[in-house]
C-alpha cells in the first residue's frame, strides 16, 4: 500500500504548541548569547566598543520586535475558511457560473440545489470532505480539516495554515527572521574569531556552550530561510501558491498571473506604508478583493477553461 503523505500530515496536530515553545526557546537562547553574554556587557567597555554595542543592540531589538510581531500574527490570524453553505456567484442573466471559479468539482453526493448549480457549469469546485462548494484557489487542509482560502501550506512552525489572510504575515516573518539570524550569525562569528585569534575569552564554559549552540542554530536557520524566501518571492511574482505551483507545473500559462507589480499588490496591498508590517490599510481592504480570499482578477487573454 502506498504511503499517503496527506494522512500522515494529521499527525502534525500532536506537535501542537510544542513548536511554538521551541521557537520561543531558540529566541530566548539567542537573546542570552547576544545581549546578556556579550554585547550587553560591552556597553561598559567605553570607546568604540560601547558605540558598536549600542548600534548592535538597537538593530537586534528592532528586528526581534518585528520577528515576534509577524510570528504572533501568523499564529493567531485565521488563514481564511470557507463560510458554511457558501455558494459561487452566478449571473442570472447569462446562467453561467462566475468565471473565477476553477475546474474540478468532481463527483459527489449533492443535494438538489447543489446539483442544479453544478448542471449550470462544469467549472464549479466541490470539496468531498467538507461537503460544500469551495471558492477559487481554496484547498482542503488535512490537518485543519477544513478548506482554506488560497491555501499555501500548513506550517508546523506556526501551528497554523498559511492562506489568503495571513500569507503576507508569513512572508514578513521569513524576511525579518532571515535578517535577524544573519545579524546574530555575524555577531557571534566575531566572538569566535576573537577567541581563536587571542586564544582565550572571558566566558564561563556554560556561556561558551550557549554561544556555540546559538551560532550553529542561527547559521542553519539563515541558510534554510534563505531558500524559503527565494521560493516564495518567486511564487509571489507569479501569483501562485505552493500548492498551485505543484498542481500547475505542467501548464505553460497561469490565468491569475497579472504581472509582477499587480501580483505583489495582491499580497502586500497598495499602501507602501503597510508593506513591511503585518497589517493592511482600510483602503486596501476595500479596494482589493483578493485580500479577502474569494475573488481574484484574471488575465483577459486566458479563458477559464484553460485552467487545469
Amino acid at each position: 500500500m502506498a504511503w499517503n503523505v496527506f494522512k500522515f500530515c494529521t499527525a502534525l496536530r500532536a506537535l501542537g504548541s510544542i513548536m511554538i515553545v521551541f521557537v520561543l526557546a531558540v529566541i530566548g537562547l539567542t537573546y542570552y548569547a547576544v545581549v546578556i553574554a556579550h554585547y550587553g556587557p560591552s556597553l561598559f567597555l567605553g570607546s568604540f566598543e560601547t558605540f558598536f554595542a549600542i548600534v548592535v543592540l538597537i538593530v537586534f531589538h528592532s528586528l526581534l520586535v518585528m520577528v515576534m510581531w509577524c510570528y504572533s500574527s501568523v499564529v493567531v490570524t485565521d488563514p481564511g475558511g470557507v463560510p458554511p453553505n457558501w455558494r459561487p456567484f452566478t449571473d442570472e442573466e447569462k446562467g453561467d457560473a462566475d468565471p473565477l471559479v476553477g475546474s474540478g468539482y468532481g463527483s459527489a453526493q449533492l443535494d438538489p440545489k447543489q446539483s442544479a448549480m453544478v448542471a449550470v457549469s462544469q467549472e464549479i469546485r466541490f470539496c468531498h470532505k467538507c461537503k460544500q462548494f469551495k471558492p477559487p484557489r481554496a484547498h482542503h487542509c488535512s490537518v485543519c480539516r477544513r478548506c482554506i482560502l488560497k491555501m499555501d501550506h500548513h506550517c508546523v512552525w506556526v501551528v497554523n495554515c498559511v492562506g489568503a489572510l495571513n500569507y503576507k504575515y508569513f512572508l514578513l516573518f521569513l524576511f525579518y527572521t532571515f535578517l535577524e539570524t544573519t545579524l546574530v550569525s555575524l555577531l557571534l562569528l566575531r566572538v569566535f574569531m576573537e577567541f581563536f585569534n587571542e586564544g582565550e575569552i572571558d566566558e564561563t564554559p556554560g556561556s561558551l556552550a550557549a554561544t556555540f549552540i546559538t551560532f550553529v542554530l542561527n547559521i542553519a536557520f539563515t541558510l534554510s530561510i534563505l531558500g524559503f524566501l527565494i521560493m516564495h518571492i518567486t511564487l509571489v511574482g507569479a501569483n501562485t501558491s505552493t500548492i498551485e505551483a505543484y498542481e500547475k507545473k505542467t501548464s505553460p500559462k497561469w490565468r491569475y498571473d497579472l504581472g509582477w507589480k499587480k501580483n505583489f499588490e495582491q499580497v502586500f496591498g497598495l499602501d507602501k506604508k503597510y508593506w513591511f508590517i503585518p497589517a493592511y490599510s482600510e483602503d486596501d481592504l476595500r479596494r482589493l478583493p483578493a485580500l479577502h480570499g474569494f475573488e481574484y482578477p484574471t488575465r483577459p487573454d486566458l479563458e477559464p477553461l484553460q485552467q487545469h
